[in-house]
């Protein structure tokens, strides 16, 4: 168990763990551990606008740090595959020129405008959920629910794209057990904050199905359009599910 965080980590996060095993036991382990390193990333990431809006009142100001924050204990890994899956996508070409395009370091148009949006959205959201009262509170649920979209995408019915790379070491990893405990226990946390934070129960239980249900349909487009998953897909699946999760929140 020990090993399998250290890997969740260490793919998730930006945090200096050292990773000593990646068999498939320990894969699936991660994988399955991924809506808790959400969970921390989203009270740690809350613990500044709960700073912010103590310090400045201001919830767009905290909004902005929040997000921030979370940007940077990702180290962008997750925004950075967004873009790098819609400018494939986006480029309409068959699987192999699309991976291509979405392996090369430069971002296109199509990727920069997606990253941009996404975040005036994330901020804009976080931002009438801080003004609510959430404070604290406002992030766990969509942090938690993204990193559960990675765990659903590592489910056994799920392909790699390639046979090298991050989508190839999870791709599988995760069987039905797993998957039920996994989205069980995001259920119950958000349950949790809407009983005892300033989130009611039903919007933050409807966020985690809202997040899940579209970052689905982006995995089922991805494994239609390039064959399968990878590194950069599952960032991209992070990102909508925290971004769809925050808006029904917002609501």
């Amino acid at each position: 168990m020990l090993a399998a965080l250290r890997l969740a980590l260490g793919l998730l996060t930006a945090l200096p763990v050292k990773v000593e095993q990646t068999d498939r036991d320990t894969v699936t382990g991660a994988m399955t551990l991924a809506p808790w390193v959400g969970l921390g990333l989203g009270l740690a990431a809350g613990l500044v606008s709960w700073l912010a809006i103590d310090l400045w009142r201001s919830p767009p100001l905290a909004a902005v740090l929040a997000i921030a924050a979370l940007t940077v204990l990702t180290r962008a890994l997750h925004l950075d595959g967004l873009a790098d899956t819609v400018d494939g996508l986006g480029s309409a070409k068959p699987a192999p020129e699309a991976l291509a395009i979405m392996r090369a370091s430069d971002i296109g148009p199509f990727g920069v405008v997606a990253v941009i949006l996404l975040l005036l959205i994330q901020v804009a959201a976080l931002a009438a959920v801080l003004a609510s009262g959430a404070e604290l509170s406002g992030l766990l649920v969509p942090a938690m629910t993204g990193r559960l979209a990675v765990t659903w995408a590592c489910r056994r019915a799920i392909p790699a794209a390639r046979p090298e790379g991050l989508g190839a070491l999870v791709a599988g990893s995760v069987g039905q057990l797993q998957l039920i405990v996994a989205t069980g226990a995001t259920l119950l946390v958000a349950t949790a904050v809407g009983l005892f934070g300033a989130i009611p129960v039903v919007p933050a239980v409807l966020a985690v199905v809202a997040g899940i249900a579209a970052a689905e349909w982006l995995l089922r487009l991805c494994v239609r359009r390039l064959g399968g998953v990878t590194g950069d897909v599952l960032g991209a699946l992070v990102e909508v599910a925290t971004t769809v999760a925050l808006l029904m929140l917002a609501v």
